[in-house]
Formats: C-alpha cells, sequence, structure tokens
C-alpha cells in the first residue's frame, strides 16, 4: 500500500511509516525533518483523524475553517495534515504573538503561516515589535493570494481561544467572505477532546480528535457578498463545525465580529477537485 496514494486514519500510523512517510512537497531535508518531529510530537495528543480524503494535495485550493480550543492544535493539527498531504502546506493564519516565542516563530515561518497582527502583545511592552510582523496588505489579501497560486488557506474561525467544552463562539466570518469572493469551497474541521472532564473548562494538554467534512462549496461566487449572503454561508459553515465538534453553536454573541476587507478579490479560476496540484 502507498502510504501517500492512499493514507490510513492517524490512529493507525506507527513510529517507522511516521518516519518514512513520502513528503515530495517537501525539498528541504531540513524541513523534511521539521515536518516529520511536529508530526511525532503530535502522536498521543492527536489520537485520531477521520476525513483525510476530504484534504488531499490534488484538491487544492480551499480554506480549511476549523474551531480553537486549545493553543496545542495550532501546532500539532497543521503538523498532522501536513505529513498526510506529503509535505504539502496549508497557510494558517497565525497571531503574531506567538511568532515572538523561539522555535515557535521559526515553525510558523517554515510553515508559511498568514499573520494577523490586530490584537496586541502581552505584555504590551512588546507591542514596539508589531510592525515588525504587519505585512503591506491585510492578512485577507495575503491569504486571497495564497488561493489564487492554488495554495490552500487555514482559519480557526473561532478567532480566539475557546474552552468551552459545549458551545462554539460566533466566530468571525473571513473564511465564508473568501469562500464567497473567490468560490472556492470551505473544508469544514471539527476538533473533539473525548477524554476531557464534562463541564469543566479545555485544558491545553487534554488529548484530541479532528474530523474532517466533505467540501462546502457556495453555489456562485460574489465580487461583493451582501451582508445577508455572509451570514448566512457562515451559518452553514458554523453548522458543520458544530456538528463536527459535538458543539453548540448560535450567531448571537460578544464574539459576533465581522471580517473586514480592504480591495475586491481577484478573479480566480474554478476550483479543481482532483488530479495533480
Amino acid at each position: 500500500m502507498s502510504l501517500y496514494a492512499d493514507p490510513p486514519d492517524w490512529a493507525f500510523v506507527t513510529l517507522g511509516e511516521l518516519m518514512r512517510w513520502p513528503l515530495p512537497y517537501q525539498d528541504g531535508f531540513a524541513d523534511r525533518c521539521l515536518v516529520r518531529a511536529m508530526a511525532l510530537a503530535a502522536r498521543g495528543r492527536v489520537l485520531a483523524v477521520s476525513g483525510l480524503q476530504n484534504v488531499r494535495a490534488g484538491y487544492d485550493p480551499f480554506i480549511l475553517a476549523l474551531n480553537h480550543s486549545t493553543r496545542t492544535e495550532a501546532l500539532l493539527v497543521p503538523a498532522v495534515l501536513t505529513l498526510h498531504r506529503g509535505g504539502r502546506l496549508i497557510h494558517f493564519m497565525a497571531d503574531w504573538n506567538f511568532r515572538l516565542i523561539p522555535g515557535i516563530g521559526l515553525l510558523y515561518r517554515r510553515a508559511g503561516a498568514l499573520t494577523v497582527t490586530a490584537k496586541p502583545a502581552r505584555p504590551r511592552v512588546l507591542d514596539v515589535l508589531r510592525p515588525l510582523y504587519r505585512s503591506s496588505g491585510s492578512v485577507l489579501d495575503e491569504a486571497r493570494a495564497c488561493l489564487r497560486r492554488g495554495r490552500s488557506v487555514g482559519i480557526f474561525v473561532e478567532g480566539t481561544v475557546n474552552r468551552d467544552p459545549e458551545r462554539l463562539l460566533p466566530g468571525r466570518r473571513s473564511a465564508a467572505l473568501l469562500s464567497l469572493e473567490t468560490g472556492v469551497p470551505i473544508v469544514p474541521v471539527g476538533i473533539r477532546f473525548p477524554h476531557a472532564p464534562p463541564g469543566r473548562p479545555i485544558g491545553d494538554r487534554e488529548a484530541m480528535e479532528v474530523r474532517i467534512g466533505p467540501p462546502l462549496l457556495p453555489r456562485e461566487r460574489l465580487d461583493h457578498p451582501s451582508p445577508a449572503a455572509l451570514r448566512a454561508w457562515h451559518a452553514t459553515v458554523m453548522g458543520e463545525i458544530a456538528r463536527l465538534s459535538g458543539k453548540h453553536w448560535s450567531p448571537d454573541g460578544p464574539d459576533d465580529r465581522r471580517a473586514i476587507t480592504t480591495a475586491p478579490a481577484p478573479a480566480l479560476p474554478p476550483p479543481s477537485f482532483g488530479g495533480s496540484p
């Protein structure tokens, strides 16, 4: 059996399989070692991944939309997906604060993360460094450029760590906006924590399961989506993430902030759902 052509569920990956996993999309030896090291760190923490057929490299570009319950999943889940995609990256939006952490900054840089500079630093004195991580355009402009080049983008749509074991935050509409503007499908992902104590906040050390749903394709591409169209598409996406994560979702809440776009979306060719990227 070819591990790359027909990947098994993550629960059945052995140490030997991980170390010899083909990574044709990673040219450098150091980067291949980094992918394997991070995937190795995920063993025992990421208990199972289902739906891997929905994120194969030949299906790029797509927008991966995930819930966000812990800080560790932002490192471990991308590593597992990168391994299963033969080293083909998904460019995740990531808060600039984490790039200040030695080691984490290197991982984000090598993973081609799209840096979000909206949040202040902790402690605030580090805000003097924020301009060093701010690009000339918005993070949505960078995401559009990735999609235009046929590269997939990942977004933790809740916008912040949400440790509530039962409810999702209303979420930000960036994924829905990008999907409507470009016609690119959204692949919903639910992250569950089967061993977390019920009724208590989810901790960073909890083991997780990842459930990847089938792609959600918008009915039409809209250069300038109306508020109603954006709201409806966002609700569809969040409903699927709620189902996959085993949580409840409501559009009402204090974190119901709209995505902001600075320029019309560039034209994209129709997305391809098969063949080589």
